[in-house]
């Protein structure tokens, strides 16, 4: 770390307050909506529309009516398996002291892991149930995931969470971290989160939608997904390092 970045205190970097960013999109007083909730609700919804638009074409390894079925396994496997991942992976001790927190989705902590999980037996499940080839199901979700991806890293960054490593480059964010004392402006810090939306949103879907659209990749069981788990490898490995 620079000495720059050690002597960082008050005004470098953009402090997220001045954002005006606001992690509840909706305040009924006996009811928050918040933006994470909304994320997760666009990822399935916007999932489900591609989804459809897919199985439009020649050579679909299922049907509109399995279409229906799959999105509500899916549905419930990112959100149970997300939220279960989460709590295993990542704070358990935390949860084992306070249980009913488990059920406080709106404040975040979902795992990809777990929701891949969740999502793969939700696939696997209506493939044996319909007598599917569950790989070529695969193939066709994959290319919908980044669209999930995308909105639930843009809902970290609104959260103030999953920052990354401080840094003096100029789009460097101040993020209100908690302290001993309180909630206080941490030091300018890389805004990891829009990192992995970019990559792992928008560049993973390009590629994905080069693949099914300009190459004959939909009729090769596992050539997507397969693309799928290398890229999310590859850009996770690497913003991993300023994380």
């Amino acid at each position: 770390m620079s000495a720059a970045v050690l002597a960082l205190t008050g005004s470098a970097g953009i402090a997220f307050p001045d954002l005006g960013l606001d992690p509840v999109a909706l305040d009924l007083g006996f009811f928050q909506l918040r933006w994470y909730s909304l994320a997760y609700l666009a990822g399935i919804f916007i999932g489900y529309w591609y989804l459809l638009k897919l199985l439009k074409q020649p050579g679909a390894p299922m049907a509109r009516r399995h279409a229906d079925d799959l999105v509500f396994y899916a549905a419930l496997g990112i959100i149970l398996g997300g939220r279960i991942g989460y709590v295993l992976f990542y704070n358990l001790p935390y949860y084992l002291q306070n249980p009913l927190d488990i059920l406080k989705l709106w404040d975040g902590g979902m795992s990809f892991h777990g929701g891949v999980i969740g999502t793969s037996l939700g696939i696997l499940y209506l493939s044996w149930k319909e007598k599917l080839h569950w790989l070529r199901i695969h193939d066709y979700v994959a290319c919908c995931v980044p669209f999930g991806l995308f909105f639930g890293r843009v809902a970290n960054f609104v959260n103030q969470e999953l920052w990354g490593a401080p840094t003096d480059v100029p789009w460097a964010v101040r993020f209100v971290e908690a302290t001993a004392y309180g909630g206080t402006l941490g030091p300018p810090r890389h805004p990891s989160q829009l990192y992995e939306a970019g990559l792992e949103g928008i560049v993973l879907f390009l590629i994905l939608w080069f693949m099914f659209w300009r190459t004959q990749a939909r009729y090769e069981p596992g050539k997507l997904v397969g693309a799928f788990i290398l890229f999310y490898g590859i850009f996770r490995f690497g913003v991993e390092f300023i994380r």
